[in-house]
């Protein structure tokens, strides 16, 4: 799975850079003259040090130009110089210094990615969104080893309907509804991830065992053929038109998140979303009562508070799911999105 994480940031090289944006770049305030590269920096990251709005990194960079052509070929070590003598800034490679070896014992491996991979990495192949609410023909498991009333890595379970040469699967819970936040329409179902089996033996029931368990598993439970992650060519980027959405839910069940959560947004591919779009996340604005003149009481509509940004990095037809980049405060269900 590394591997193919790997893939998909690379890939972004691959890419044109994107089309102008119509604002110029602004630098952050006390952006500074130079930043050394370290592990576990991101080129969003590294950008947000430079630039108020980060996921414009591709116009810093000025990709498939100049000296840093391709961003993901930054290693630890490296300076990155930030010249501002242009209409517009952008960053040069400096000079290389040396980084304590015991500290960073892979410092001429490993590339820079784009955004956290270790946060998103598991949800490149999930969460699984379905059109039925409970993966009725889905394979499920019916009985447990020694009737167990949940199950954990090494346990044994039989399913049924496990047909096929296919070894490796993923089991999900019975699928909730996505409700949109402004229609209460059903978007869709959420299978939720609870771990991966490996078919030991085939049958009607066939055998699995447990692999991984990220919550229990349980009699009922449903199977569903283990993907590899679609690797994808994308740089941050906004919508070319205008995207007005909700946040359907945080992943985990919780009401509030931060920095690094996952979101499901209410609108999908039919709407123009695409992975490494960007946008603008938004606290929707209340009506409050003051007294006018005459102690006449008035009810004004505060204005929508922009407080954040989300990275949107796989799609569905009607939904989306993003990670949570810059906010202010914590992010909540039936927040805004928009193009920023």
């Amino acid at each position: 799975m590394i591997r193919i994480i790997s893939a998909l940031l690379l890939s972004l090289v691959t890419c044109a850079a994107p089309a102008q944006e119509s604002k110029p770049l602004e630098l952050a305030d006390n952006a500074p003259d130079s930043h050394v590269v370290t592990p576990g920096d991101t080129l969003w990251g590294i950008s947000g040090k430079f630039l108020k709005s980060p996921w414009r990194w591709p116009e810093l960079w000025r990709m498939n130009q100049d000296q840093v052509r391709n961003p993901h070929r930054i290693y630890p070590g490296q300076v990155l110089v930030l010249d501002r003598s242009g209409a517009t800034p952008r960053l040069k490679l400096g000079r290389v210094v040396k980084l304590e070896p015991k500290v960073y014992v892979e410092k001429d491996h490993t590339v820079i990615p784009s955004i956290p991979q270790n946060v998103i990495e598991p949800f490149l192949s999930r969460p699984l969104v379905v059109d039925e609410p409970g993966m009725k023909d889905a394979p499920r498991i019916v009985a447990t080893q020694e009737d167990r009333v949940v199950l954990g890595p090494g346990n044994v379970a039989y399913v049924a309907n496990l047909s096929g040469k296919l070894d490796l699967w993923q089991v999900y819970r019975p699928a909730k509804p996505l409700l949109d936040p402004e229609t209460k329409e059903t978007l869709g179902y959420e299978a939720y991830y609870l771990g991966t089996a490996r078919k030991v033996r085939d049958g009607e029931p066939a055998t699995i065992e447990i692999i991984s368990a990220k919550e229990e598993i349980a009699r009922g439970d449903r199977l569903a053929p283990a993907t590899r992650a679609e690797i994808v060519s994308y740089v941050p980027h906004a919508p070319s038109t205008q995207v007005d959405g909700r946040i359907v839910a945080v992943y985990g069940g919780v009401k509030e998140a931060g920095r690094n959560a996952i979101v499901t947004l209410n609108r999908g591919t039919r709407d123009g979303l695409e992975a490494g779009h960007v946008l603008a996340l938004y606290r929707h604005g209340v009506e409050t009562t003051y007294r006018g003149d005459g102690d006449e009481k008035k009810t004004v509509r505060l204005p929508d508070e922009r407080y954040g940004l989300v990275f949107v990095f796989r799609t569905f037809e009607r939904v989306s799911y993003a990670l949570v980049m810059n906010v202010s405060r914590p992010v909540a269900v039936a927040d805004i999105v928009r193009t920023p």
